[in-house]
């Protein structure tokens, strides 16, 4: 299971990097191009903060906190602590994210990240493949540990308190 999520892992660095190299170097000089006209656009856009533009032009504190937190996700992903096979898939999505983007900063000298989702419907900031395992890596790592995780934990607490009469 941890060896597929490793080279999961790095499938989708590599796919983030890709698509991102094809939008730096061609969808740049194009501008936008629409996929749904007025909802779904691919837009060339260069995100110098975090998600939404947070922290803009605040590199150095982004990096420093993005390799902490891939650091502490892949050691507890190596060290096997992780046994829910979404828990680890998670966690992978998360780390797969973290490091696409971090591989942006690198690249770019720690400038930007390109982004080029631009959907449009509802007016939402523009993002990247490396945002979207991100953010689907945290919903589902919030989803095990509220539904699942807690649920377990609340089992084996009350299976411990009928074996005490």
């Amino acid at each position: 299971m941890y060896l597929g999520c490793l080279i999961l892992s790095v499938i989708l660095i590599i796919a983030d990097q890709l698509i991102k190299a094809w939008a730096f170097t061609d969808l740049q000089a194009i501008g936008t191009i629409p996929l749904i006209q007025d909802v779904l656009h691919l837009t060339y856009s260069e995100n110098r903060g975090a998600a939404f533009s947070i922290l803009y032009g605040k590199t150095e504190l982004l990096m420093i906190v993005n390799t902490i937190l891939i650091v502490v996700l892949l050691y507890i992903l190596l060290s096997k602590k992780l046994t829910h096979p979404l828990a680890v898939f998670s966690t992978t999505l998360i780390v797969s994210g973290g490091i696409g983007n971090m591989i942006d900063r690198l690249i770019r000298e720690g400038s930007f990240v390109v982004d080029y989702i631009d959907f449009r419907l509802i007016n939402f900031a523009i993002f990247n493949f490396a945002d979207i395992c991100v953010v689907c890596g945290v919903a589902l790592l919030l989803f095990y540990m509220i539904f699942i995780e807690g649920k377990e934990s609340k089992t084996t607490v009350k299976e411990g308190s009928e074996n005490d009469d």
